[in-house]
């Protein structure tokens, strides 16, 4: 062992003995592999993601719920609008597996055949939504001053309206009009504001950064610094509130077609079949839990995937 050395000490009468470089650890403790690329925040959210149990089991079973909307016919082979009255309230069975509603419908068809309408309404008024709330937070976030004032009192008022409240009411004057397309563009007339309020707060975080102002020094415009580096540094946040909005405008679809003012009865969809199995609660109650479920299952599904894609681009508000 090589001698340990004396060092001078700050005060009289003390010493300090200093172990041989070659014998401390402290070399290999601290160094790191400075050669790998380092990850970007997209990279390193993947990374997270397919390590998160919450995404694996989300991204399976929403993976399930997308294949039974591309091919239903892969699970049944029934009709889910020739109903018979001859049919009517029948025990589960192997034509049937989930039995017949009081119309003589088979309801394992009119579940499968409700995941199509219910996730093309929920994805379509996502998509709807968030380009409407995104381009009115980020003209706000980004002029500023009195665009910023007018804007957010608008936003402001429409926030103050609930969803479904807002919903019915426009609902009910397109009553009889048989299309899912008036469902999804009266949702997201009303479901912008959340997305419009995240997407001001993140696009006033990112126009500050130093990299904004070197674009805007060497002559980029606020358009083109807009478009090329402030929403793409202000996409995270607006991607989680997204993916959490999907589910919720699922179950408002559900709620309006429930309510009597969303989808028309000649459409297949989970809230009707909600809706129409109430009457049968008490004798039947497997009518309303079949649909129930499958609502139930297809809208956590999304949830937990946003949770899982806020934390894996978001880490601190895991921690919190």
């Amino acid at each position: 062992m090589s001698p340990e050395r004396r060092t001078a000490a700050p005060h009289p009468g003390q010493e300090h003995y200093t172990a041989p470089l070659s014998e401390t650890p402290l070399k290999d403790v601290d160094a790191f592999d400075d050669t790998s690329t380092p990850r970007s925040m997209w990279r390193q959210a993947a990374h997270s993601l397919l390590r998160d149990p919450v995404f694996i089991v989300s991204a399976i079973l929403i993976a399930f719920i997308l294949f039974v909307v591309a091919f239903p016919g892969v699970f049944t082979s029934q009709d889910p609008t020739a109903g018979s009255l001859a049919n009517a309230n029948q025990d589960p069975s192997g034509e049937h597996p989930f039995g017949t509603s009081r119309q003589g419908y088979d309801i394992f068809s009119r579940v499968i055949h409700g995941t199509r309408t219910s996730v093309i309404v929920g994805f379509f008024t996502m998509i709807g939504s968030t380009l409407i709330g995104a381009a009115i937070g980020a003209l706000a976030g980004y002029v500023g001053g009195w665009v910023d004032e007018i804007v957010s009192r608008v936003v402001d008022v429409f926030f103050a309206i609930p969803l479904i409240l807002g919903a019915i009411v426009i609902g009910a004057r397109f009553q009889g009009i048989d299309s899912i397309w008036v469902v999804i563009l009266v949702l997201s007339v009303f479901g912008w504001t959340n997305i419009a309020r995240i997407t001001r707060g993140a696009v006033i975080g990112v126009k500050s950064q130093e990299f904004v102002m070197a674009s805007t020094a060497l002559g980029a415009g606020r358009f083109s610094n807009l478009m090329r580096h402030v929403l793409p540094n202000a996409l995270a946040p607006i991607i989680v509130t997204a993916t959490v909005n999907l589910g919720v405008f699922i179950v408002a679809e559900a709620t309006l077609s429930f309510l009597g003012v969303g989808l028309p009865p000649t459409v297949v969809s989970w809230g009707g079949d909600i809706s129409t199995a109430r009457t049968s609660l008490t004798t039947h109650p497997m009518q309303l839990m079949y649909p129930s479920i499958g609502l139930a299952v297809t809208v956590l599904s999304f949830i937990m995937l946003g949770d899982a894609v806020r934390d894996a681009l978001d880490p601190k508000a895991k921690k919190r």
